[in-house]
């Protein structure tokens, strides 16, 4: 199913879905910055998926405070978390519950740094994996409920118009990131 999603001009979200992480984040490069709250919030989704919780942490932050400024928190994270402090303090648990579970399940030496993880999960670790895997899908959902209101559902075949610019310095540390060895993952 990668190719034929990846050959498309397809959502983000929908590569997220498809666990095509790569793809997801080549696009979401192109949204990231004000006023792409949306963008911004599909960035976070990115980074929690991919296990990058402080990045996650970090997008879903951004987004709250950039709503609040200019539209006085109704926006996107509203939409999928609530209003106010208490929908980023929901949210921000949800990654911090995440990363608690995936930490408990992942042995020692293997992935983000499991420490305590014997990898065999058991009937509470299933149960809450279920939670929050409903709550991701809740989230996701949300979030193209608010994409499919602002944007509609046609075709987009000129994406340069709703493209945003990075500041100065997200720039520079793209740019590190990408042939500077620095960041999270390695290109």
């Amino acid at each position: 199913m990668t190719c034929n999603i990846t050959g498309g001009r397809k959502h983000p979200l929908l590569h997220i879905l498809n666990s095509d992480l790569a793809s997801a984040h080549f696009l979401v490069r192109k949204m990231q910055a004000p006023p792409a709250y949306e963008g911004m919030l599909i960035h976070a989704v990115l980074h929690r998926v991919e296990g990058d919780y402080r990045n996650a942490e970090a997008w879903y932050g951004d987004v709250f405070h950039g709503e609040e400024q200019e539209c006085g928190g109704k926006g996107c994270l509203e939409r999928c978390w609530g209003g106010g402090r208490e929908g980023l303090e929901r949210c921000l648990g949800f990654v911090r519950r995440v990363e608690g579970l995936r930490k408990k399940n992942v042995p020692v030496g293997k992935g983000d740094g499991g420490r305590e993880g014997s990898g065999q999960g058991g009937y509470d670790e299933r149960s809450e994996l279920e939670d929050l895997e409903r709550e991701s899908r809740r989230e996701i959902e949300a979030l193209v409920g608010w994409c499919v209101e602002r944007f509609g559902t046609g075709k987009c075949e000129d994406a340069t118009q709703v493209w945003v610019r990075d500041r100065e310095e997200v720039r520079e540390m793209k740019k590190k990131m990408v042939v500077g060895g620095e960041g999270w993952r390695q290109f």
